[in-house]
């Protein structure tokens, strides 16, 4: 314990190796708590707001500590952030013989076998894609890893990927003729024989239920698992503990059997025959829900006469290619495997067409082409929790937002922690001095018509009062997103940058980059985003996040905890709706030097009893009702004025709300 305390004090070997390091008393608390919970085989919670070093506070204790672990990210950025920035030089001050790797899902990595496959049949192939498919191909020649985030001549959803990247369900494993060279195999293989390894929480759950063949022998091997960002746990959780199904999956199993059957099994016009009758049921299918991408209830929705006509038209082609494909086992390895995945195909389909069952929420998704169904259990802590309890395993739990004011149960709950230590530990920045929470008054109800109008009013004024700094509009809705888009674009005489416009790290990189630019983002931009300085000074939230009402997840929860005689609003919508919003506050202070403005357009801060909750979650700034004052505020940033002075005036001019 005490030679972990001893590499945070000022003249240890980490301020002496590293830039910029400076020795924080709540980062070394928790380094502490971590290197006594990887000691004793223990769970640890801890809550650790932005500024404290949580990233260096669980690696030092894990690069100390003789055993394997698995640190788990929120997404592949804040994976490829940690392993290629935060480890190399820490590793390299305290633990230089740790072997570290970095593992990611199967469909990150170029597969040999489908791009060679992809090339023999690249004449069916539109012409975008045989563009794409032929930097694919150069690309493939020199990479070492076949990791695809490194292409960076593509898009993040270029449609060449599919066509070069496996899924579990059509990889051929040990059966592939390019095993020996597979991408996948050594990223695996490299894991295995790391001392750590980074992954992500989608990949660790898909590992956990064993739905991806040959990595589930990972985690067994860990002393150790971290998650960073685990607030995002119990919902990643519940999708992975659940089933789904998807049209596009189905249609991706038909169409590679006709390329087979045009390719490789040309007397089997059964075949093209029978994938044809399926995709032409697919298409029938997607016609019965709404043109508009949405999410609804599939236990209700599923009730309508002309969508089970459809499903029952899906059942029939699909035994009926299932049949088709039966009588022909043997012939093909491709075959051979499209069969495992047509019978997987089938029980999949017919178990979410059964909708009786309790304890699950049924829902469905669509996009413009796709519908996917949904079973998502309503509980995972009797599943988690006892996973956990029967390892002999140390768990760390860490994150910004894991507390709803002083209180973890509402996490530790969802995930049956049980026996987890918990510790809270306060950002070191001085937001008393850094930042304004601005509560405006007068505004609308979020639900009256004219909130939008009131709304697209403060943000040109606060535009006029932050010229030289950036901003950003949270919304909790697309709809209210792109409307405010559409007018704000005509009215406004700088740089504007809309999600869903172009990819994510594109526009928040344009946007740095602008320096005083405006960023109109929904629920991605809430969390895991990182700007410092002039290029963020305000953010602007239009609502408090509560889910939707009409989001089917949430109807299952709430109508289970009426079933259990349970406060669903207090249980469930409200602590969410906390969490949600410190993510979204966190935003703004960055760093010690940032200074900024947050508004919050909600009367019901002030106005219902739960307000007072919001409030105590978010960090200790001085607040206002006064739209005038904080405008200000941000002016006094714009002509160097201190921060102080403008402190001063909220304590003369308005008390304290």
């Amino acid at each position: 314990m005490q030679a972990i305390s001893e590499l945070f004090l000022p003249d240890s070997k980490l301020a002496k190796t590293l830039p910029g390091f400076a020795p924080r008393a709540a980062q070394t608390e928790m380094a502490a708590a971590v290197a006594r919970a990887l000691d004793g085989k223990q769970q640890l919670v801890v809550e650790a707001e932005t500024g404290t070093g949580k990233t260096y506070a669980y690696l030092v204790p894990v690069l100390m500590n003789d055993g394997k672990a698995i640190i788990s990210t929120g997404t592949k950025n804040l994976q490829e952030q940690l392993f290629h920035r935060d480890l190399p030089a820490l590793r390299d001050a305290i633990a230089p013989k740790k072997v570290v790797a970095l593992l990611k899902g199967r469909s990150n990595y170029l597969c040999l076998h489908r791009m060679k496959q992809a090339t023999a049949h690249s004449g069916e192939l539109n012409k975008t894609v045989q563009s794409q498919l032929v930097d694919v191909r150069r690309w493939a020649q020199r990479t070492d890893d076949g990791d695809i985030g490194s292409l960076s001549l593509l898009q993040e959803d270029a449609e060449v990927l599919p066509q070069v990247t496996s899924t579990a369900d059509n990889c051929l494993g040990r059966d592939c003729p390019d095993y020996e060279d597979c991408y996948v195999v050594k990223a695996r293989k490299r894991a295995l024989e790391a001392d750590l390894v980074v992954v992500n929480h989608h990949l660790f759950f898909a590992d956990m239920v064993l739905k991806d063949v040959g990595f589930g022998e990972l985690i067994p091997e860990a002393a150790a698992v971290i998650f960073d960002e685990a607030h995002q746990l119990p919902d990643i959780a519940s999708q992975y503990f659940g089933e789904s199904v998807s049209s596009r999956q189905l249609q991706e199993l038909a169409h590679e059997l006709k390329v087979l059957y045009l390719t490789e099994l040309k007397d089997l016009k059964q075949l093209d025959k029978a994938a044809d009758k399926l995709l032409a049921g697919l298409r029938d299918w997607r016609l019965v829900f709404p043109a508009d991408a949405q999410k609804g209830n599939w236990r209700q929705y599923s009730q309508q006469p002309k969508v089970q006509d459809a499903a029952a038209q899906v059942t029939e082609q699909l035994e009926f290619l299932q049949e088709v494909i039966k009588s022909s086992l043997g012939r093909h390895q491709d075959l051979d495997q499209a069969y495992d995945r047509c019978v997987q195909g089938v029980s999949k389909w017919q178990q979410l067409q059964a909708t009786d069952r309790t304890g699950f929420s049924f829902w469905f998704e669509t996009t413009v082409r796709q519908v996917t169904l949904h079973q998502t259990p309503l509980r995972v802590a009797d599943k988690f929790g006892g996973y956990l309890r029967e390892s002999n395993m140390s768990w760390i739990f860490t994150s910004a937002t894991l507390a709803v004011g002083d209180d973890f149960s509402h996490f530790t709950g969802q995930l049956g922690l049980e026996q987890a230590a918990t510790l809270s530990l306060p950002s070191p920045f001085d937001f008393a001095g850094q930042a304004l929470l601005c509560m405006p008054r007068y505004l609308p109800q979020p639900h009256e018509r004219s909130m939008q109008d009131a709304l697209l009013d403060l943000i040109t004024q606060v535009l006029d009062a932050n010229r030289n700094g950036g901003t950003f509009v949270l919304f909790t809705s697309h709809r209210m997103l792109q409307s405010i888009a559409v007018t704000l674009s005509a009215v406004i005489d700088r740089p504007l940058f809309v999600q869903g416009t172009t990819s994510k790290r594109e526009l928040l990189n344009e946007f740095i980059a602008a320096g005083n630019g405006v960023l109109l983002g929904t629920s991605s931009f809430w969390e895991g985003v990182d700007v410092r300085g002039d290029a963020l000074r305000c953010v602007i939230i239009d609502k408090l996040p509560f889910a939707s009402p009409d989001d089917p997840l949430l109807q299952a929860r709430v109508e289970d905890c009426k079933l259990r005689g349970v406060d669903a609003f207090a249980q469930v919508q409200l602590p969410q709706a906390v969490i949600t919003l410190k993510q979204g506050a966190g935003r703004l202070i960055r760093d010690a030097q940032d200074k900024g403005v947050l508004f919050i357009c909600d009367q019901r801060l002030v106005s219902k009893g739960y307000g007072g909750l919001f409030l105590s979650s978010l960090p200790a700034m001085p607040r206002t009702r006064s739209v005038p004052l904080a405008l200000q505020f941000l002016r006094d940033l714009d002509q160097h004025n201190s921060i102080e002075s403008a402190a001063e005036k909220l304590v003369t001019e308005e008390s304290r709300v």
